[in-house]
């Protein structure tokens, strides 16, 4: 008989055996699923941390992002179909093996347990109850098992649109933990875990996955980096070329603006206040060109190419030869108008300044004006002349006698010295004189009455065959000049004192009158212009003594000498001006004159006085 004790004990045995292998099996899982699980968490962290990273690079470049975004909708999709390739061989994989694993599980416990030795009823029956309940339970979990895995898997899908691979290896050791934990505790047996080779692998295609993202994303990272290099040089090309720009108007500017400045200084004068002379000749024939030149070289202009360009801007081409005393304190505008009056044929003695004598002036005023040099731009430069040694000269006898041997057919018929106030009043001539360095009082006067000399030259025939005296037509003149103001003005009132003179009236000049008051050539009024004493005594009194005066009262420019000279034929006696505008009226009986009178000056003369109240 067989002694089944023995074999039971054996049994036992060896039951006891294979639960210490599989439990030792299952400790060393879970120790590799907790090292999985650290690995994992720290593979999640340190992606988590560049997943924040790539966010922050990805909202600084939002253009390149809408690029990038078509590329990473590309790699997910291309993720996705790989993912669920994957999961659905690692779903069938583990599915085989968890089969063959319960099958040899259950292999190995039945053979064990129903040895080929005759067991016990009882004991065989349950075994093989056992048995078939294992089976079928396994296999339950086992399809429960796989389900899960394909649930999860879609969920992984979802997460690895965010997440990276890494986490979709984590989470298959987890589901693969979770069904052994399951079946073990069911059947208080171990599902053996996926092998070290299958792990490898899945990590590999994760890596290669999760390269070919960390590619992507270089590849986008490399074409990000020319644009935002172009956007920056761009940027900076655009401030370079902007402060270019800025440089050269500035600088343009101020080219213009110092280019403008120097050519205004070479058109000015050299020396503003310098009254030194410079003799220059020009040569027959010479250009801007040349002329520049000469005025450069003697230091009387700045540039002689700015003058050729001025006279040329100013279309001068009448520039005369001959010789020129010019100073340094003239600009090139007077320059040139003293090259266009013509030089001499021969050096002369520069002029040290200039007097102007106006038309009209009396001797009185004369004195005045030689004292003023009229040849600067300063107001108030002086001549080395005194007005009192200038009037004590026109009382000195002998310097007269000398003048009218001198000029015979000008000063033969001068009024005596016991006649008239000066012997010389209205012989010198209205215009402006030179005066030179050493010149004297008597040779200016004697340059005023040349110039009357040769004024009258042409009219002394004339004057002689009229049966008229020099003194008679310059005394005439000298109150035409005050009386008219324009040429037909002073021959009608030329005509009025020669009718007057044929019938022996009264030439009745308010302007003598004046003259014998010692008020000619000063500002009077309206009012003390008709006020004037007509019964003074005095042999410059027309009012009361018919004829001319003794002389001349003032000194008469050439338009009086003309008009006096030819006069206009008329019937006229009488004329008036109005006070206010200066028209002449004339009239040839006296009711017409008084009328004139009263519309003319009376009115005005009241209105004036209504508004002196």
């Amino acid at each position: 008989m067989t002694d089944f004790k023995d074999e039971d004990k054996t049994s036992k045995v060896g039951d006891q055996n294979f639960k210490d292998r599989i439990l030792k099996e299952l400790e060393e899982a879970n120790r590799k699923r907790l090292l999985q699980e650290e690995a994992e968490r720290q593979r999640r962290a340190a992606k988590a941390e560049r997943l924040q990273k790539e966010q922050e690079l990805e909202r600084q470049a939002s253009e390149a992002l809408k690029k990038q975004e078509e590329e990473r909708e590309s790699l997910a999709a291309m993720q996705s179909e790989f993912t669920n390739e994957q999961s659905t061989s690692f779903a069938l994989d583990n599915h085989k093996h968890s089969t063959e694993t319960v099958s040899q599980s259950a292999s190995i416990f039945h053979s064990e347990t129903l040895s080929p030795t005759s067991p016990e009823p009882g004991s065989q029956s349950l075994n093989g109850t056992v048995d078939s309940d294992l089976a079928n339970t396994a296999t339950s979990e086992v399809r429960d098992w796989i389900s899960e895995i394909d649930d999860d898997s879609a969920e992984s899908r979802e997460e690895d649109r965010v997440s990276a691979a890494p986490h979709l290896t984590a989470s298959r050791y987890s589901m693969i933990t979770k069904s052994e934990s399951e079946v073990s505790d069911f059947s208080g047996e171990s599902l053996v875990p996926p092998s070290e080779q299958t792990v490898v692998s899945l990590e590999a295609q994760n890596e290669a996955v999760v390269a070919r993202i960390e590619a992507s994303k270089t590849v986008t990272e490399e074409v990000r980096t020319p644009m935002t290099r172009r956007k920056k040089n761009y940027k900076i090309a655009a401030k370079i070329t902007g402060v270019l720009v800025t440089i050269i108007v500035i600088v343009g500017l101020l080219t213009a603006f110092l280019g403008y400045r120097y050519v205004s200084s070479s058109l000015g004068a050299v020396d503003a206040k310098s009254k030194q002379f410079v003799t220059v000749e020009i040569p027959e024939g010479s250009g801007n060109k040349l002329v520049g030149q000469i005025l450069e070289q003697n230091g009387l202009i700045k540039n002689a190419s700015i003058f050729n360009y001025y006279a040329r801007f100013k279309n001068v081409s009448d520039l005369q030869s001959g010789y020129y005393n010019l100073q340094k304190s003239m600009t090139v505008e007077e320059i040139i108008k003293a090259l266009q009056q013509g030089g001499t044929a021969e050096p002369q003695q520069p002029v040290s300044g200039k007097i102007l004598v106006t038309e009209g002036y009396t001797m009185d005023q004369i004195a005045k004006a030689i004292t003023d040099n009229v040849n600067t731009k300063e107001t108030g430069d002086k001549t080395p002349f005194k007005s009192d040694d200038f009037l004590a000269l026109m009382t000195n006898q002998t310097f007269i006698n000398e003048m009218v041997q001198k000029y015979p057919k000008l000063l033969a018929d001068i009024p005596s010295a016991d006649e008239a106030k000066y012997q010389l009043e209205g012989y010198l001539f209205p215009a402006t004189y030179n005066y030179y360095e050493g010149s004297h009082l008597e040779d200016v006067v004697d340059q005023m009455l040349l110039t009357m000399d040769t004024t009258l030259a042409p009219y002394y025939d004339q004057i002689s065959s009229s049966g008229r005296t020099v003194n008679e037509v310059l005394s005439l003149a000298s109150l035409v000049e005050k009386e008219g103001s324009t040429d037909e003005d002073r021959r009608n009132i030329a005509s009025v004192f020669y009718n007057r003179l044929t019938i022996q009236m009264p030439l009745q000049s308010n302007i003598a009158v004046l003259y014998a008051m010692g008020k000619l050539g000063q500002e009077t009024t309206l009012r003390e212009d008709a006020a004037i004493d007509t019964k003074i005594d005095s042999p410059y009194n027309i009012y009361e003594h018919p004829g001319l005066m003794p002389g001349p009262v003032d000194s008469p420019g050439l338009s009086a000498i003309e008009a006096t000279v030819n006069p206009a034929d008329t019937d006229y006696l009488y004329f008036v001006a109005d006070v206010t505008t200066g028209n002449v009226y004339y009239a040839e009986d006296f009711a017409t004159h008084e009328a004139n009178v009263a519309k003319y000056v009376n009115t005005h003369l009241e209105s004036s006085g209504s508004s002196n109240e």
